[in-house]
């Protein structure tokens, strides 16, 4: 009997949330296999803001996905079935496998495919999140675009979240004093008590302008950026002359079509250093990487993840992240092993 697969296909391109008619669900035999290829049985998806910047048709740093193709997401899978002498039956890779059960993996490109250890030393989840472009995200942030010194201020957004949760832990690990930024009380009990963040700011508060205040009374030295909007401009207004930014995401526009303020005058007066960056300029890293497993393993990073289920929830799934309901990485099980 032939194997089914299902894909999530874009079939009109949302405005504010994505709504589950912003898809088409169809099934299709799976193709058979040319030679130097491999089928990967996707297990997990990792739900990220830029999945809903690809579904916009505006200038990004990859093609938008075009309305009837499958949804472009990254994840990790086996191998079922391989005609390629690269990839044997039972590998973990690891790469843009889309919103479907299954992915025709190319030899011929090699390059966008990582293979993993057949066992890991950590959960699948985790290789998605504190181990995987999230903390690979986290780690070069504050290591190369702003490397964070001991005892300097280190204030990171979206701190409850996959990249900033781990950031927050490497900045503690660098000697910084961590500052995170997170909505409602919960998530902030989280920062310090779970997490051992020096303080957090719950910017749901009516206040959370003040708790900023009162948290970083020397200034902000390192913004490690996650949302922008309000939060961002916040933040700069307290950074010191000579200040860095790690802009890493701007969460707070892609869901509601907004733009950044063009207000650009605090970078000037504060003379600081902004740098955009993105986790694929570091995929084949393999140092980051080790020392985050071994972060992991020995206790120095706590590894988070909310898991949801099932292919076909993935566009209302995925909406947890602008609505705050979810806490570190946020993935998809797709097929158990």
């Amino acid at each position: 009997m032939s194997l089914v697969n299902r894909q999530l296909r874009l079939k009109t391109r949302p405005e504010g949330l994505v709504r589950q008619d912003n898809f088409d669900l169809v099934e299709l035999p799976v193709p058979e296999l040319a030679e130097g290829q491999a089928l990967v049985r996707v297990l997990y998806l990792s739900m990220d803001p830029t999945n809903r910047v690809w579904m916009s048709d505006i200038p990004q740093y990859m093609p938008p996905v075009a309305i009837g193709d499958t949804m472009r997401g990254l994840g990790l899978g086996r191998v079922v079935a391989s005609r390629s002498s690269h990839y044997a039956e039972g590998d973990l890779v690891q790469g843009l496998v889309g919103w479907q059960d299954y992915a025709v993996l190319d030899e011929a490109r090699a390059k966008d495919w990582v293979k993993l250890p057949p066992k890991p030393p950590v959960s699948l989840p985790t290789l998605l999140g504190a181990c995987g472009f999230s903390g690979i995200t986290a780690y070069y942030g504050l290591t190369e675009i702003t490397p964070v010194q001991p005892g300097e201020t280190l204030v990171v957004s979206a701190a409850a979240g996959s990249v900033g949760s781990i950031a927050g832990q490497i900045g503690k690990l660098r000697g910084a004093r961590v500052v995170g930024i997170a909505g409602g009380p919960d998530k902030c009990r989280h920062l310090i008590d779970d997490l051992g963040f020096d303080a957090a700011v719950d910017y749901k508060a009516d206040d959370w302008k003040e708790q900023l205040k009162q948290a970083t009374p020397d200034g902000v030295h390192v913004n490690f950026e996650n949302v922008g909007g309000p939060v961002m401009r916040a933040v700069m207004s307290r950074m010191v002359n000579g200040g860095r930014v790690a802009l890493c995401g701007l969460i707070a526009n892609y869901a509601n079509g907004g733009r950044p303020s063009d207000d650009y005058s605090v970078i000037i007066v504060k003379r600081l250093t902004v740098r955009g960056f993105l986790a694929f300029d570091y995929r084949d890293s393999q140092k980051a990487v080790q020392d985050l497993i071994g972060w992991v393993k020995e206790g120095k990073v706590k590894a988070g993840e909310t898991v949801a289920e099932g292919l076909e929830n993935a566009p209302t799934v995925l909406n947890r992240l602008f609505e705050g309901t979810s806490t570190g990485k946020l993935v998809l099980r797709v097929h158990g092993e």
